[in-house]
């Protein structure tokens, strides 16, 4: 693909900006020249293998590549057997780590999805003891560490060991009648030997080997006969110390040359995941999304933005072609956003064949082509001494003779810089070409004839960028379907051109222009109009909508509320009758009591005056219950004939005391599932009863009669320590039921700890059951983990 097309759609600044999040430095140099694949397949595994790395670094947090320097030709000369210096040492050391920590980082991951990833980092060699040695044994860039062996360790204690000892035996002459004969009282070296500064004038009065000399002549160096010997040793330990670091280098060298190979590998995949890293950070600091790609030329750009463009200013496009038609014809005013759109489409293509997503909303589509062919702005060549027309037609000349139908093609005023009549003739002639050929593309224009051409010509379509009539402002958008109206006259006429000049243009145009301008122009009104009515309706629509809902979830608020206040006020009126009914049977007893008295003639006067206040407190008990107007089914006194019953029937229940309708038979266990209000109930068929009209009934007086049964007050709590989770769950539901019909807000379940399984089966009750609002274990001084605390709607 030429090189100077990717420049005229700004591939390569794309590319220099992704090449900013790559960790190495040959990485950078090969995404600058990374040229789009032209092979679908190979499109869309790179887009995959990018994918792959957006999940990898900002689903599960991956590390990118750890940074290790560039190689030259190292490698190669460890694979000769040459030795490697310290540096060099340590830049392999690096790449191992790399290796390793990539390999770790990727294979850890158990994402099916990262096929492509895990594919390349399988074939990461790494060798952890070589890493180590070297990490080890190489403390600075010139430096080894005295434990890289025995040997060395050995010699460099003896060279420290005979070291103090020459600087002990030279110490005696910085004091004493020899320290006058110094120039400096300091012991230096000179050629890996000590040596002492001594005057010119008194070297005779040291006896030893003259090194050197000072350039002004007043020093000279001497190494004292007396530790002749020694420094010839120390220059000994200091060969055998060289030597020992040679052997240490030559031996990791040889190392590294024996998986020369396999390291030469390891930059390679490196190099190419840290590139699919960088393009996945620069696809996710850009927002960009994935975009499906085909090789059939259908281009589906959804809310594109330029991503040269200020992300603040930027204003999204869509656009569509390729698939019904094959070529946009885009119009519209100046600085309208044509050209921007007309390179976008080229861009995003290229970004996708080099692997990149797209900044678009998801679902956006672009299609790999072999080849684009793009004429944009001026390509004047003043070398060439082509005029701006010139340099035009040399354009059209290459696309029309090289497009193809896997061709995409991308004009900017095309038949533009000449005489408009010619320039239109030219410009039908050519796109007639274009279409023929089933090449695909955008072309842009200013011509009225080549709008008219569009509406005709099968294979091409209009589409205008749209404008502000008010502001007489372009608002960067494209509507595919319409021509748009290049807006001249009318933004000469804001820009403060004087009207005189602006009638006698007017005056100057054809009708058969005028009128087409005024048609395009009306018809854009009333598109805008209309879209902005729809706009309006649609959220009025959405307003509504809202509010019906809001409605709805209050009506069904109220429902259960309704619900529940039937539910208290029933079980508040069983507890005003059980209250009363106590107390006339505590009455009744006390008033037996006394009248067993009396017959046996040991009352007084007293214990009959008591009793016969208390008869009357009995007689202010019975009170007299309002008979509702029945409009509802009311219960006969016949249990119901399950082979009768069907689903949806409404039937009396018993235990409740309420009516309900009938949610499932089961005839094997005789058992019929009844709904009351939110409450489910399992009951036989004797417990439940028909229910038909009836008329309505006048006040029934309560009588209160001996011998009531007794009614407990509302239990808070339930025990079911000691029980098996069979025996105890019928216990739990019953009590929660009774506690609900109670109106009870919160009880307590007393399970203990044991086992667990108790704990577990209440809670797993208590997540099914939808009258449940929460529960929790019980804090300190409530029971703990023994107790669940309940609280009921």
């Amino acid at each position: 693909m030429d090189i100077k097309i990717l420049e005229k759609l700004e591939l390569n600044k794309i590319l220099q900006m992704t090449a900013g999040y790559a960790c190495l430095e040959n990485t950078k140099d090969k995404l600058l020249r990374l040229i789009p694949s032209t092979d679908i397949n190979e499109v869309r595994k790179r887009l995959d293998i990018t994918d792959e790395c957006d999940k990898l670094l900002y689903k599960y947090g991956v590390a990118k590549i750890t940074h290790f320097p560039a190689f030259n030709d190292e490698i190669k000369y460890a694979q000769r057997g040459a030795t490697l210096s310290c540096s060099e040492l340590i830049s392999v050391q690096k790449l191992l780590t790399s290796a390793r920590v990539c390999y770790n980082n990727i294979s850890v991951i158990t994402d099916e999805d990262l096929i492509n990833i895990k594919e390349l980092a399988n074939q990461i060699y790494f060798d952890e003891i070589l890493e180590k040695d070297i990490e080890s044994k190489i403390i600075g860039e010139n430096q080894i560490s005295d434990y890289a062996s025995d040997n060395l360790y050995n010699v460099r204690k003896a060279i420290k060991e005979l070291n103090a000892n020459i600087r002990s035996k030279l110490t005696s002459y910085l004091s004493g009648e020899t320290s006058k004969c110094l120039q400096e009282n300091l012991i230096t070296m000179r050629e890996d030997r000590f040596v002492l500064p001594v005057k010119t004038e008194y070297k005779g009065k040291i006896k030893g080997f003259i090194h050197d000399r000072s350039t002004s002549g007043a020093t000279v160096f001497i190494e004292p006969e007396q530790i002749f010997d020694m420094n010839n040793e120390l220059k000994s330990l200091y060969f055998d110390e060289k030597q020992e670091i040679e052997k240490i280098l030559h031996e990791l060298s040889l190392r590294v040359g024996a998986f020369g190979a396999k390291l030469e590998r390891d930059i390679e995949i490196l190099e190419e995941i840290d590139s699919y890293y960088a393009r996945a950070e620069y696809s996710y600091k850009n927002k960009c999304s994935l975009p499906k790609v085909n090789s059939h030329g259908i281009i589906k750009i959804n809310k594109g933005r330029h991503p040269l463009i200020d992300a603040k200013k930027v204003v999204p496009v869509s656009v569509e072609f390729g698939d019904e038609f094959n070529f946009l014809l885009i119009s519209g005013p100046n600085t309208g956003g044509k050209t921007v759109t007309l390179k976008m489409c080229g861009l995003f293509c290229l970004m996708a064949m080099c692997g990149l997503f797209i900044p678009a909303v998801d679902g956006s589509q672009v299609s790999v082509f072999d080849e684009i062919f793009v004429d944009v702005g001026d390509g004047q060549s003043i070398e060439e001494n082509l005029s701006l027309f010139s340099s035009h037609i040399a354009n059209l000349v290459a696309i029309t003779e090289k497009a193809t139908q896997k061709s995409l093609v991308l004009i900017d005023e095309l038949g533009g810089g000449t005489d408009p009549e010619e320039g239109q003739a030219l410009a039908k002639a050519i796109i007639k070409r274009l279409v023929a050929m089933g090449a695909k593309g955008v072309v842009t224009t200013h011509y009225t004839a080549l709008k008219e051409f569009a509406y005709t010509q099968k294979g091409i379509t209009n589409a205008c960028m749209e404008f502000d009539k008010e502001t007489l402002q372009p608002l960067f958008k494209i509507k595919i379907g319409l021509s748009g109206s290049s807006n001249a006259i009318a933004v000469s006429r804001r820009l403060g051109l004087s009207e005189e000049i602006i009638n006698d243009a007017l005056n100057s145009m054809s009708s058969g222009a005028q009128a087409y301008e005024n048609i395009v122009r009306r018809a854009e009104e009333s598109r805008v109009k209309a879209e902005q009515e729809l706009a309006e309706t649609l959220k009025l629509k959405t307003e509504w909508q809202k509010k019906y809902n809001e409605v709805e979830a209050e009506s069904t608020k109220l429902k259960k509320e309704r619900e529940r206040l039937l539910l208290n006020a029933k079980a508040e009126s069983k507890r005003i009758v059980n209250e009363r009914c106590e107390l006339a049977e505590e009455y009744i007893k006390e008033i037996d009591t006394i009248l067993q008295k009396a017959q046996e003639g040991e009352a007084n006067e007293g214990e009959l005056i008591k009793a016969r206040m208390l008869k009357n407190k009995l007689g202010d008990l019975s009170y007299d219950l309002e008979a509702e107007v029945i409009t509802k089914q009311t219960p006969v006194e016949t249990p119901v004939d399950i082979a009768k019953l069907k689903i949806g029937d409404i039937v009396f229940a018993k235990k409740m005391q309420s009516e309900g309708e009938v949610v499932s038979i089961n005839d094997r266990k005789k058992e019929i599932e009844v709904l009351c209000g939110s409450i489910r109930l399992n009951a036989k068929a004797n417990e439940l009863y028909f229910v038909t009209k009836a008329e309505n009934k006048p006040k029934t007086k309560v009588q209160v009669i001996k011998n009531i049964q007794r009614s407990l007050a509302p239990r808070l709590e339930i025990n079911i320590l000691g029980l098996t989770v069979d025996e105890a769950m019928p216990e739990v539901e019953a009590f929660i039921d009774k506690a609900i019909v109670d109106g009870l807000e919160e009880v307590r379940i007393i399970h203990g700890l044991g086992t667990g399984r108790l704990k577990e089966s209440v809670k797993e009750y208590l997540k099914r059951n939808k009258n449940v609002v929460e529960f929790r274990l019980g804090k300190y001084g409530e029971g703990e983990s023994g107790v669940t605390i309940v609280k009921l709607k």
